[in-house]
């Protein structure tokens, strides 16, 4: 089933700095599995920052901070952690254990990114939670947005396509976001959630399961409207 595979979420890995850990992975959840061990192998215990750093930054463990990327204040990079070229990481960001990012790579204020792949020019907004995820090519993530990454059991998550169940064979999995895609201010992903690429998600949307590519999710919202008294308020 072509809706289940990596090449039909991401068509631009040739020029990703990071392409050989797709390699030998068939599903898009199975990259997610190598990113800690591929980190170890390809930082070596280095500690190497060449971008341009304000104060009160904190940097704990190993990571690679590729030149023209800025570092605002207030910043915490937890290794084993991969930036790349000419990115932003706004005031009060959280890079956690696992992270590679692309170039062109914006993540935005107070967010947290953890043992997720942003492959190049991905912006993630502020406020956001991008946990145990992929995000391809300049993929869009909007301000408050969150992908749960686990059950409420901790049990295993399983993914759903076109009827089909497949399993991750693990606890942590957050979504799947294909090429050029956007996810509106306030959406919320459940854990092993798929979207294709060149789909939009507007704001204020729960998701879950398979979304295929190409599409726009509304939301369908009905109001009640009375009549209010006039009140001075204190």
């Amino acid at each position: 089933m072509e809706e289940i595979k990596i090449e039909y979420y991401f068509k631009n890995l040739d020029n990703f700095e990071h392409r050989e850990i797709f390699e030998d992975c068939t599903y898009p959840w199975e990259v997610l599995a190598k990113t800690k061990e591929y980190l170890k192998e390809k930082l070596a215990g280095a500690q190497i920052n060449k971008a341009e750093t304000a104060e009160n930054c904190t940097f704990k463990g190993n990571y690679f901070i590729d030149e023209g990327t800025k570092i605002y204040p207030n910043v915490i990079i937890q290794g084993p952690v991969y930036i790349g070229k000419n990115c932003e990481i706004m005031p009060g960001a959280y890079v956690r254990p696992g992270t590679i990012t692309g170039d062109n790579v914006v993540i935005g204020f107070n967010s947290e990114v953890k043992n997720s792949v942003l492959q190049n020019g991905c912006k993630v907004a502020s406020l956001v939670f991008v946990g145990d995820s992929i995000l391809g090519k300049s993929a869009r993530i909007g301000s408050g947005v969150v992908t749960a990454n686990r059950r409420f059991d901790q049990g295993n998550i399983n993914v759903k396509v076109n009827g089909e169940v497949y399993e991750t064979k693990s606890d942590y999995c957050g979504v799947i976001v294909g090429d050029n895609s956007r996810l509106g201010a306030n959406v919320t992903t459940l854990p092993g959630t798929l979207i294709g690429p060149y789909t939009w998600i507007l704001p204020g949307l729960q998701v879950r399961g398979f979304v295929p590519a190409e599409k726009r999710l509304l939301p369908k919202t009905e109001y009640i409207i009375q009549d209010n008294p006039r009140m001075e308020l204190k």
